[in-house]
């Protein structure tokens, strides 16, 4: 089961899990979006090897009721990754308390709701959960303090969930820098300079942020992470962390 699961990382994510042969249930906001990417999928892969639904992560009753689904439908979850929220881009003098409010609901109850409701089933199947999250947990950065505030919170509960789950469910994260996505190509739109080329503004970009590996990471680099954590071959992990930032982390 992936969230955020019709674009960008949570795409390549049930890609490479279909392409494993495992059946997928993924969920997303955008409605249009999601049943089209997933009749793609359907083609390619097989109708029974797909099931979706549209609704906002936030929305409790939604993601219970697709959790009961799932089980009627595939009777098991081997694994959960939780996979929602952008960052917002604020300094603490622009976050408004509304804007705290809201950008610690999304980050924490986008972690909290489908864990709670997946939970039993993973107990079953000795399964595990892989939470995407942000290098801002450990790497805080002054143009996104309320985001940055709000990664290392849902960092500590999902080390406080690695214990009390333990020995059934196993709880790890991977850690994003910058990988490109939609807002990436979003800012690029919006870019001063309009001849230079997406490649090009991306290289700039890595330069700009100090980035050692010299480019920003893909989408299929990120999910190759979760495929591992939440593998067989990563049986004897919880509680950690994969950093996916080219080298950006400075915490050793």
């Amino acid at each position: 089961m992936v969230t955020g699961g019709s674009s960008g990382i949570g795409l390549a994510t049930v890609r490479m899990l279909l392409t494993s042969g495992a059946n997928v249930a993924f969920c997303a906001r955008n409605k249009e979006r999601l049943y089209s990417v997933a009749n793609e999928l359907k083609q390619e892969f097989g109708t029974n090897k797909v099931f979706v639904s549209a609704f906002d992560i936030l929305d409790e009753i939604a993601v219970t009721d697709f959790a009961e689904n799932i089980k009627t439908k595939y009777g098991r979850v081997d694994l959960l990754v939780t996979n929602a929220g952008q960052g917002r881009v604020s300094t603490f003098e622009s976050t408004t308390n509304g804007d705290w409010r809201e950008e610690f609901d999304l980050k924490l109850f986008s972690q909290i709701y489908p864990i709670r409701a997946f939970q039993l089933m993973l107990e079953k199947a000795k399964g595990s959960i892989v939470a995407v999250n942000s290098l801002l947990a450990y790497q805080p950065e002054p143009h996104m303090v309320c985001t940055s505030a709000a990664r290392a919170s849902v960092q500590s509960l999902l080390k406080s969930l690695s214990i009390e789950f333990a020995p059934n469910v196993r709880v790890n994260s991977i850690l994003l820098g910058l990988i490109i996505s939609g807002q990436w190509k979003r800012r690029f739109e919006s870019r001063e300079d309009r001849a230079i080329t997406f490649e090009a503004w991306l290289k700039k970009l890595a330069q700009e942020k100090n980035i050692p590996l010299q480019r920003l990471g893909n989408p299929d680099e990120a999910a190759a992470a979760i495929l591992f954590l939440g593998s067989s071959s990563a049986g004897y992990i919880t509680g950690a962390q994969i950093d996916i930032s080219g080298g950006l982390s400075k915490t050793i």
